[in-house]
């Protein structure tokens, strides 16, 4: 693993508390007096390289910072300060069905979700009976996917993600989803992606599941990379804190 698939150097992000919808004069003056206070850093001069063929893992207690550095990568967040360069293409499961429209169809849905996704409507054609086989849908493609079992919803959901044939794969608490035998089977492609030297990036409470699959780890603290290393090693780490 020599060349980067992700490349983050000096990335720091910051939010803004949301406003009072009905702020008076003095508590918009006071607001003004202790702005500069209660920003939050989300992610502090973050630098790290992850590599071509590997399953790296992000964990950390909530408000660490591990779910804003995914966004980070998957362009959906611009940071405040510092460079993000990904070579690849990159797909998301931020959440598993991010996006869909439950009142709509799964064939619809799926149709949405590779339209985002910048397929074109040609491609999604050539790849809609493929995505639908390997969901195990079968005919409930035709239904509104509020009708769907939750597992349903996650086949369809990875399907998608997975039809558009990423290098990089970047998933927030999610690694392998519905019933067993669809968990065996999103296992088995997300090894070939690795074996076809692609990446995978998992952000998760599950640190079993983060020893087991991935290479490398961080372990991230206030917005701060406190360890980085071999899986095991770093979920050590973090076990020894909490």
């Amino acid at each position: 693993m020599t060349q980067p698939a992700i490349s983050i150097k000096d990335v720091s992000v910051t939010f803004r508390p949301l406003a009072d919808r009905n702020p008076t004069l003095r508590r918009s003056v006071g607001t003004f007096r202790h702005r500069e206070k209660q920003e939050i850093v989300a992610l502090d001069d973050v630098s790290l390289d992850i590599y071509k063929g590997e399953a790296f893992g992000i964990i950390g207690r909530n408000g660490a910072g591990k779910s804003t550095l995914l966004k980070v990568m998957a362009k959906t967040l611009k940071p405040n300060t510092g460079t993000v360069n990904v070579y690849g293409k990159t797909s998301t499961l931020l959440s598993l069905g991010l996006g869909m429209k439950t009142e709509l169809s799964g064939r619809r849905n799926v149709y949405l979700g590779g339209l985002a996704a910048g397929l074109r409507k040609s491609e999604i054609d050539e790849r809609f009976d493929s995505i639908v086989d390997y969901a195990d849908l079968g005919e409930a493609i035709e239904r509104p996917v509020k009708t769907y079992s939750s597992g349903m919803f996650s086949r369809l959901a990875f399907s998608v993600a997975m039809a558009i044939r990423p290098n990089i794969l970047l998933l927030d608490e999610v690694l392998a989803v519905g019933d067993e035998s669809f968990r065996e089977k999103s296992m088995e492609t997300m090894r070939q992606l690795l074996d076809d030297a692609g990446t995978i990036v998992f952000v998760s409470h599950a640190l079993p599941r983060v020893e087991e699959f991935c290479d490398r780890a961080a372990y991230f603290e206030a917005g701060r990379i406190r360890a980085i290393g071999p899986s095991s090693e770093v979920v050590d780490v973090y076990r020894s804190t909490v």
